[in-house]
């Protein structure tokens, strides 16, 4: 299910931690979208309407907004309008957002092979042909400023009571404060392998599985590959509520993360 492309490791920029300090009612977690624009409308239409998301609950995106699917474009549209309605949204930066920025000369790394990771989807969403794509400039009059704001603002790593949220993981033995953004955005077998001693459980995204993953009190993945046919994912972590979409579909089906875990 997940790209067989490798990048090479490298210590990159420190990943900058936010500490949010209020409780929230509800703790709502969304894994990795990729330009599957229906599903993600379905999901949010939901979260409104029937679960009444409100000011005293917090919404936090796990990035991979883009890239692969057909519609980041749109995606990003209805990011941008939802932050304007619910400001204390959080939106992470995946590795491909990373990608993206830097294929548009707005800092980071990888973006040489963004078109061959999904990259080109993304372009054409915009009415872009990459082949006729001259430069960074050329791709950037592509995006609305509104985007590209977006894109640039998007955060590293978040911590709320007794979770760390981060797009692909944190790498094990090495201290908060010093782990560096392109493990928090790239890392996968060092991070799903090991046991920690962060004293949090991580949330994050970037690895797809088939079901969310449940390594508590270490891990909870969240990346169910929607964009490879499966679904997305939406994870309540206040009660242990598990709302999903699955690919092509528009209803949310409603489960409990306990039922993950063989409980009754």
């Amino acid at each position: 299910m997940k790209s067989s492309w490798k990048r090479k490791r490298s210590a990159g920029n420190k990943l900058n931690i936010r500490t949010i300090a209020r409780r929230p009612a509800r703790l709502f977690v969304v894994g990795d979208i990729h330009g599957c624009y229906a599903e993600l409308r379905a999901l949010l239409s939901y979260l409104t309407n029937d679960l009444k998301f409100s000011a005293e609950d917090q919404l936090i995106f796990i990035g991979d907004y883009v890239d692969r699917g057909k519609a980041s474009k749109q995606v990003i549209e209805l990011l941008v309008e939802l932050k304007k309605s619910w400001p204390e949204t959080v939106f992470l930066k995946g590795n491909h957002e990373a990608m993206l920025l830097s294929f548009l000369g707005l800092g980071g790394m990888g973006g040489d092979v963004y078109l061959a990771n999904g990259g080109a989807d993304t372009l054409l969403s915009y009415g872009l042909e990459p082949s006729e794509v001259a430069g960074e400039e050329q791709a950037r009059a592509g995006f609305p400023q509104e985007h590209l704001k977006f894109l640039q603002e998007l955060e590293s790593m978040v911590g709320l009571a007794e979770f760390i949220f981060v797009h692909a993981g944190l790498r094990p033995g090495v201290p908060l404060e010093s782990q560096s953004e392109d493990d928090g955005t790239w890392i996968r077998s060092d991070f799903l392998d090991a046991e920690h001693d962060f004293n949090k459980t991580i949330v994050f995204g970037h690895t797809p599985f088939e079901e969310v993953l449940l390594h508590l009190p270490f891990k909870i993945g969240i990346d169910t590959g929607l964009v490879y046919g499966n679904k997305l994912t939406m994870v309540e972590l206040v009660e242990g509520d598990l709302y999903q979409v699955d690919f092509g579909e528009q209803n949310v089906k409603v489960s409990a993360l306990r039922q993950r875990l063989g409980e009754p």
